[in-house]
């Protein structure tokens, strides 16, 4: 089966920029059919058995962060060169320092807020390559590493300049370790979603940011000032992160009303996660406070907790993150009813 290959940048993006012609996106454009390209021979390469998860194996206590950092120099060959090691100072290089710190920042989230050890809850070194190939839109986790690429710099710009994009794609490795959700439909719209939400969370985490103070965007920082947009995707009001000439329109759904039946994309993944990322925004604003508390918890447990079905729908999510929120805070608490009332604002059947 396929281990799921998984991009911050939506190949429906990727595609309406591979298609301009004018020629200032001229470079965006050929770097656009590049980043498609390597995503689709990628995962046609990629039928391997699903990857053992570590449920039940998790390590008693959160030990020290080990990261790795790598620079491909423009390459497609990974790990590439090694520049920094744990420890060690900055090497002067943006990408390869901005990649140490945000492996740093994200460890410390999951080590202090959630107890965990690493992204497999077991000490897992944390590599990163930087610098992927020329000039490529991109940053993905590919099953054992973080890889980003620099952007075209008409449209993308360097992509370890987002905390939340690294948070994102190091929850994928999370996922993988723990629930395997299935990269397709639902199941793979809420991979995507959990990726948004700790993603979210990492920068919030690192900033101290209320619920109310954050910004709930993921991917702020990756577009160039020509874009007419602040982020890929917006957790508190998705479908508004981005309306641009060249981009289009943010094409994300905020409820079940405006769920999009497709078969690209493996079935929308990056589509329709906007349903679940906008309950969990509706349960931290109703809750207040920090995001990574009581929501986060919720959500943790949900993932990591055993019981999530790798095949997942919304529906059998939603359940779940209640059976979690009785739990851990009681059947008649705010936090049970709170996430009751996000599910059913966004109308997803419980």
């Amino acid at each position: 089966m396929h281990v799921p290959f998984c991009t911050i940048v939506p190949p429906y993006l990727l595609r309406r920029l591979a298609r301009q012609d004018a020629p200032e996106y001229s470079a965006a454009a050929r770097a656009a059919k590049e980043a498609l390209v390597h995503v689709k021979s990628v995962q046609a390469a990629r039928i391997t058995a699903r990857p053992e998860t570590t449920a039940g194996m998790l390590a008693a206590k959160p030990g020290p962060a080990i990261r790795t950092i790598y620079d491909a120099h423009g390459a497609e060959s990974l790990p590439g060169k090694l520049v920094r090691k744990e420890g060690e100072p900055q090497t002067g290089d943006a990408a390869a320092d901005e990649a140490y710190d945000g492996l740093g920042h994200t460890h410390r989230l999951y080590a202090d807020v959630f107890g965990r050890d690493s992204i497999d809850g077991r000490g897992l070194p944390m590599d990163a390559t930087v610098h992927f190939g020329k000039l490529y839109d991109n940053a993905f986790w590919d099953g054992k590493q973080m890889v980003f690429g620099d952007g075209d710099g008409a449209v993308f710009q360097r992509f370890t300049a987002s905390l939340s994009v690294i948070g994102h794609e190091l929850a994928h490795g999370v996922t993988q370790f723990s629930a395997g959700l299935a990269y397709r439909n639902q199941a793979g719209a809420l991979n995507e979603s959990m990726s948004d939400v700790f993603g979210a969370l990492v920068e919030q985490y690192v900033k101290g940011q209320s619920a109310a103070e954050a910004s709930w965007l993921i991917g702020e920082g990756l577009f160039t000032p020509e874009v007419q947009g602040q982020a890929l995707r917006s957790m508190k009001a998705p479908g508004t992160a981005y309306d641009d000439d060249v981009l289009g329109k943010d094409p994300q759904p905020d409820s079940m009303d405006g769920y999009v039946r497709t078969s690209a994309d493996n079935g929308g993944v990056h589509i329709n996660s906007g349903i679940p990322n906008r309950a969990f925004y509706l349960v931290a604003d109703a809750l207040g406070g920090n995001a990574w508390d009581a929501p986060g918890r919720i959500w943790y447990e949900t993932l990591t907790g055993g019981s999530l079905p790798a095949t997942a729908t919304f529906t059998v999510f939603a359940r779940a993150t209640l059976a979690a929120a009785v739990e851990l805070f009681g059947s008649d608490s705010k936090e049970h009813d709170a996430v009751r009332k996000a599910w059913e604002t966004v109308k997803v059947k419980l």
